[in-house]
């Protein structure tokens, strides 16, 4: 593939562990076939609503029980840091508005905050469903707090995300993470191996 070949499409939920990652993962999966990787968040507690769906956690308590070990046995599998969080599922709305006011100004910096907020709630159980959390992993970076937390209240990223939101659902995302490379979907973060054959030789 070439610098010209479309981009990849991810989307995630920022309290979604399989998101996480593959969030640590697919930008450099892409980078070796020449592409690169248009992040999405969206907020798993629409989706499951329209789709009828809940979180693995909160299905029944053989499922919730296999997928905690399972998110730890993955990441260990994928080499990636992972504590599971003392609060989960949580809300993760004001990480997504803040992600899509920082893309609009700084997509490089906007990715910086992305895996900086994953591995805040992944790797050290910090509360990202909190605004001033939310706004302190941004500080870090070099952002206004004071800019950050009006944006978190800005109809103009409220209306973003929700936008956002309503596209993966017309596209038949369902879960996170989901990633479309020229129209095909691909969902999970063990579908990372079909996904870098797929940029290695096209369809299969």
């Amino acid at each position: 593939m070439t610098d010209s070949a479309p981009p990849l499409d991810f989307y995630f939920d920022f309290s979604s562990p399989y998101g996480y990652l593959m969030s640590e993962k697919i930008d450099a999966v892409a980078a070796r076939h020449g592409r690169k990787v248009r992040w999405h968040p969206i907020l798993l507690g629409i989706i499951f609503k329209a789709t009828g769906s809940a979180p693995l956690t909160l299905q029944n308590p053989a499922k919730a029980a296999y997928s905690i070990h399972d998110f730890e046995r993955s990441a260990r599998f994928m080499g990636i840091p992972y504590r599971h969080p003392s609060r989960f599922p949580l809300a993760t709305q004001n990480a997504a508005r803040a992600y899509y006011w920082l893309d609009g100004q700084d997509c490089a910096l906007a990715r910086q905050f992305a895996h900086a907020v994953y591995r805040a709630l992944f790797v050290d159980d910090q509360d990202i469903s909190a605004p001033e959390t939310v706004i302190e992993i941004a500080a870090k970076l070099g952002v206004d707090r004071s800019n950050l937390e009006n944006a978190l209240q800005s109809p103009e990223i409220k209306a973003r995300l929700k936008d956002e939101v309503d596209n993966a659902l017309k596209i038949g995302v369902f879960g996170s993470p989901y990633v479309v490379i020229d129209g095909e979907p691909f969902f999970g973060a063990d579908r990372l191996p079909q996904i870098e054959k797929w940029l290695e030789t096209g369809a299969f």
